[in-house]
């Protein structure tokens, strides 16, 4: 139930409203807004592993891609674009290469392995990175695998792209 003195206190304030909000949105504009950053994923049927070379078996076609708090942005890009995407940038994986998890799916078990990703590679359906490993141990072989890539190294990704190439890619793959 609405009082008589609330009603009076909202219609004698309501016109600082438009004041109030437009200081707010001034103050907004002043400061810069952050890019989204994007983490990658790769998914793979098999994974083999020989001489510091981790070999995805039959990656997916698709890289999904999506961006935490505040934007959570989400899409995908084909994993043969991908692979020239690593060196593009000045601050690219190439020049900082970014830090990535492995997890392992077994039967019974799923194990993490982190890593360091460098130099990928495409061959027929598999992906080829020169791995350093920081943490856990590379079986030889596996079943699935999924690859999660760190946005360390690479802040304004994918949006970072050049030109008309970025607009392209954000209107196609972003949802």
């Amino acid at each position: 139930m609405t009082k008589r003195r609330d009603l009076i206190l909202g219609l004698t304030l309501a016109p600082l409203a438009p004041l109030a909000f437009n200081t707010k949105a001034s103050e907004a504009t002043k400061q810069p807004q952050e890019k989204p950053q994007f983490l990658f994923v790769q998914t793979s049927a098999g994974m083999r592993y020989n001489e510091g070379e981790l070999i995805l078996k039959d990656v997916s076609p698709i890289t999904v891609l999506f961006s935490d708090r505040p934007e959570r942005l989400a899409g995908h890009m084909a994993t043969d674009d991908f692979v020239p995407f690593w060196s593009e940038g000045q601050d690219s994986f190439k020049s900082n290469p970014p830090n990535a998890d492995l997890a392992l799916l077994d039967e019974n078990q799923v194990d993490n392995v982190v890593v360091t990703l460098h130099d990928p590679r495409l061959e027929g359906s598999d992906l080829i990175y020169r791995v350093d490993i920081l943490e856990g141990k590379l079986p030889p072989s596996g079943a699935a695998a999924s690859l999660f890539i760190d946005i360390i190294g690479r802040p304004l990704t994918p949006v970072s792209f050049a030109g008309a190439r970025r607009r392209m890619w954000r209107r196609a793959v972003i949802y």
